[in-house]
């Protein structure tokens, strides 16, 4: 296929590129504000710029990867969250349907209010922050824009990234450096390889699967949990991880709780694994620092 990739420079989007690449697929690439190589500028927020790109592009299918994810970012600046997680993508896949298209949209387990999680695909949505609201106004956007489209949620996403800015890369960085690491014990999700995401997303269109699914990981875990297999994982000391309350961190904008994203659909539809955390620490601590080299 021809793919293109909004957002190709985010550690989805490069792990994205990666997999499509590597199944023999031709794929063209954007970046907004950090290049990656042989990644293309484009102001996603400006419809016309998208829309020239995807036209003389002419992919088969679009993969919207770009996002506004800084939660607490998103609650202070509502309209911003809006421009690039819900009317960006919404009008990206309008073009998308006037080309022949199909699309693929990143969502996330935010659209939920974390009270009864793990969450299966047809479970209500109730957000409860501003990012959590763009990004469930954008699938409704998109679904009913674009009839070929795929709404991939995800959570906690992980693995190696040329930013090296998510979660784990924090967490290795901090406790080699002796810092103590305060992470929440009661927030329960389920974290994701960014590897097998973008493996499952790049399937979903080899084979023209559509509707709402969720790839993440298959283990559902509290943020302290995670953080303290990631240390044993990498071979690190645990002792400067804390465990704190959600409440304790005096976040801006509120988090689902008890959360977490059931993949049983995904499970038994996709030839592609979606790994436990453990599996895909490990994947990570073999990419970025093999047996005998750990940073």
């Amino acid at each position: 296929m021809r793919a293109l990739v909004i957002g190709a420079s985010g550690q989805v989007g490069g792990a994205l590129c990666e997999a499509l690449a590597g199944g023999g697929h031709a794929v063209v690439g954007t970046h907004g504000r950090v290049p990656a190589p042989g990644t293309v500028p484009l102001d996603f927020t400006d419809a016309a710029a998208a829309e020239r790109l995807i036209v003389e592009t002419r992919p088969d299918w679009i993969f919207c990867a770009a996002a506004l994810t800084n939660v607490d970012y998103c609650e202070d600046h509502p309209r911003a969250a809006e421009r690039l997680n819900r009317d960006a993508p919404a009008a990206a896949a309008r073009i998308a349907v006037r080309i022949g298209a199909g699309f693929v949209f990143y969502s996330t387990e935010y659209v939920f209010d974390g009270t009864a999680g793990p969450y299966a695909e047809d479970d209500p949505p109730k957000p409860l922050s501003v990012y959590g609201r763009t990004k469930w106004e954008a699938e409704q956007a998109v679904r009913e824009a674009a009839p070929r489209c795929a709404i991939a949620r995800t959570t906690v996403v992980y693995g190696p990234e040329r930013q090296e800015k998510n979660f784990v890369y924090q967490l290795l960085r901090r406790c080699r450096a002796g810092e103590s690491v305060r992470v929440p014990v009661d927030q329960v999700s389920s974290p994701t390889y960014n590897a097998d995401l973008a493996a499952a997303s790049v399937e979903l269109a080899e084979r023209g699967l559509t509707g709402v699914w969720h790839l993440a990981g298959t283990s559902v875990m509290d943020r302290y949990a995670f953080a303290r297999l990631a240390a044993s994982v990498f071979g690190l000391d645990a002792a400067g991880i804390v465990p704190v309350s959600t409440e304790s961190l005096g976040q801006r904008a509120p988090r689902p709780l008890r959360g977490g994203l059931a993949v049983e659909r995904a499970g038994r539809a996709l030839a592609t694994p979606l790994r436990s955390a453990r599996e895909g620490l490990e994947a990570m601590r073999n990419a970025i620092a093999p047996p005998g080299k750990l940073r």
